[in-house]
């Protein structure tokens, strides 16, 4: 398994769950991916931060919920970005808003908060010591960030404005998706997606927000063990173009999704 070293600006680059118990939740992320986790906060420092790895590499976090932001355990995606200052200038001029201004994280990066203007919320991360995941793409592992709103062309501007990124949709789906390349990208290099929440699958009291995909061996297999540690299935195995995916609930509610890459996708990630 190769190491990751470091990412381009624009690429999504970490993931973390923020939990009321963290301690509680890393139990079952352990089960279900087999990561191995560590409390990585000093011991004079409130709440809990675990580093989770997948064969000694980083892989993604799970920690307390920070002060002053809703009581609700969400998976949240984090974006590299040459400077969190400036990004968060950028936000503003582009009609989104700061949740959280940009802060040290120890020795590691500095991060913000954000929300795009449809009210999406995502984080970004200038690396210092930590650069962020260091393995992508393989089981127990990120491997897609997705954004789901019912602006998608706001979203557009908004996220071409802050990142740079360019929207293309996705030839041959069988439904309206976009995908996110950097500006001088090969046409099938994406670093995330985004889904136009219209018609009746989504429910109208469900926020726009970034959804994170975490790679599988075997998504049925993997569901059904959520299942077991208490986890629930909010909607049930199905194929895409890039493998069969599925969104879970973990026992404190937060919503992730597991995807069993295609060969095809697994070659171009």
């Amino acid at each position: 398994m190769p190491q990751r070293d470091g990412f381009e600006a624009g690429v999504p680059c970490w993931a973390d769950t923020a939990q009321p118990d963290p301690a509680a939740a890393v139990e079952f992320y352990k089960g279900l991916f087999g990561w191995e986790a560590e409390n990585v906060m000093p011991a004079d420092e409130p709440g809990e931060y675990f580093m989770c790895t997948v064969n000694g590499s980083q892989a993604a976090g799970v920690g307390s919920q920070p002060e002053g932001m809703p009581p609700i355990p969400v998976w949240n995606t984090y974006i590299n970005v040459e400077g969190a200052d400036e990004t968060a200038k950028k936000v503003a001029d582009a009609g989104g808003s700061v949740m959280m201004e940009p802060f040290d994280v120890m020795d590691q990066g500095r991060m913000a908060v954000f929300a795009d203007p449809a009210g999406a919320a995502f984080c970004v991360w200038e690396a210092k010591a930590s650069t962020g995941a260091r393995v992508v793409n393989e089981p127990g592992a990120l491997c897609w960030n997705e954004l789901t709103t019912r602006d998608p062309d706001g979203s557009k501007a908004f996220y071409s404005a802050v990142f740079g990124w360019n929207p293309q949709p996705m030839e041959d789906s069988p439904v309206d998706y976009t995908v996110w390349q950097l500006p001088g990208a090969d046409a099938d290099a994406g670093v995330g997606g985004m889904m136009p929440m219209v018609g009746d699958m989504w429910p109208k009291d469900l926020p726009p927000h970034w959804m994170v995909y975490i790679a599988v061996e075997d998504t049925d297999a993997a569901a059904e063990k959520a299942k077991g540690l208490g986890g629930k299935v909010m909607v049930e195995p199905f194929d895409t173009p890039a493998g069969k995916a599925a969104v879970l609930n973990d026992p404190g509610g937060a919503a992730f999704s597991i995807i069993a890459l295609s060969p095809e996708a697994q070659a171009s990630a």
